[in-house]
């Protein structure tokens, strides 16, 4: 399977997206179909959901059609996240967003020396999602409040020695790897891992990466709230005068308060619950957002980055202690709309095996 609009770094249309869960469907009742490959065409992966003709259509024809897309991209999430057969993700270039909810729910993720990670939404005035309160929250300590709310970026090394790849393959030798993959004829996860370990090798993170900081984002980001975690953030800034540090205050403050905010709540509920309970959450909180009864930081965010690109987003409320705690917990609630249900996630059945959710 090629993700295949390079232009726009095959960010995921809705039409995309309705075509890989006709593909993943039609595949688990195919016997022919051992082993799913999927790659980006171009210098990205996937660089996330089309965001800007997501806005273009919920002002066009309303919110009906964000549910409707955010709905059709958790469900394929989450049939990945379920799916028997093993997928490889060759994640060669950018997989933010999107891209990491369609590669990182498979068993196996193939990093190289020139992929870039990131979730980037709460610069954007959304919140990670696509399952991101589960893959996230699973990271070494707080590592994963750490690269959801600043929207850190991760190179392949880093995505590696955290856990959200499973191998590491320098990017000349992934053209041979996808020969090899090719050739077989079996679903064995075994037989794949010994096929990509062939070609795998262990990374060495870069002495400046944020791995390298952990005792830091440990104390800092396990604090309890979002003004807790800055203040202690410049209280390290004040004695060390670390410019690491500096950059990630500064890439908090840039952030929506709002998505600051709902996005740590997301990541600590994520700790403990499955994946389909986090894609059940993130679907309200998303229908929240498209809804933008409390904020419109979504569409002003938007606005800002991706359309006008003047960088300057207005955020309403613009300060953390504007955003209370009662807003807070109305994203997590379900919408009073009678066009509106709860994500409901099927029972996947193989051969008449049910499994319902491996993770």
């Amino acid at each position: 399977m090629i993700l295949n609009r390079p232009k726009q770094l095959n960010a995921l249309s809705s039409a995309m997206i309705k075509g890989l869960l006709r593909c993943f469907r039609t595949y688990q009742k195919d016997d022919g179909v051992k082993l799913l490959i999927m790659k980006g065409k171009g210098r990205a992966f996937c660089a996330g959901g089309d965001v800007t003709v997501c806005i273009q259509s919920i002002h066009n024809e309303g919110c009906q059609w964000g549910y409707d897309f955010f709905r059709n991209q958790y469900l394929l999430d989450y049939i990945i996240a379920t799916y028997v057969k093993p997928q490889v993700s060759l994640l060669t270039g950018i997989v933010m967003g999107g891209g990491a909810g369609v590669s990182l729910h498979g068993r196996f993720r193939v990093v190289t020396d020139k992929t870039v990670f990131a979730m980037p939404e709460t610069a954007l005035g959304l919140f990670p999602d696509v399952g991101a309160s589960y893959f996230l929250s699973r990271l070494p300590g707080f590592y994963g409040e750490y690269v959801a709310l600043c929207g850190a970026r991760l190179d392949g090394a880093e995505m590696f020695a955290c856990g959200l790849a499973t191998h590491f393959v320098q990017s000349n030798k992934m053209p041979l790897l996808e020969e090899s993959l090719k050739k077989l004829d079996t679903s064995n996860t075994f037989a794949v891992c010994s096929v990509i370990d062939q070609f795998a090798q262990q990374p060495s993170v870069k002495g400046n990466s944020s791995l390298n900081r952990m005792e830091i984002i440990n104390n800092c980001f396990s604090k309890r709230t979002v003004e807790e975690i800055i203040s202690a953030l410049e209280q390290v800034h004040s004695s060390l005068a670390d410019e690491w540090v500096a950059a990630t205050v500064q890439s908090l403050k840039k952030a929506s308060p709002t998505s600051l905010k709902i996005t740590l709540r997301s990541i600590r509920e994520g700790r403990t619950q499955t994946v389909g309970e986090c894609l059940r959450r993130e679907y309200r909180m998303a229908s929240h957002v498209v809804r933008g009864h409390f904020s419109r930081d979504f569409f002003e965010g938007s606005r800002a980055i991706l359309i006008d690109k003047d960088q300057n987003p207005k955020w309403m409320p613009p300060r953390l202690e504007q955003v209370h705690e009662e807003a807070v917990e109305q994203y997590f609630s379900r919408i009073d709309d009678p066009h509106w249900e709860d994500l409901n996630l099927p029972t996947i059945s193989y051969h008449g095996r049910n499994i319902g959710s491996k993770l």
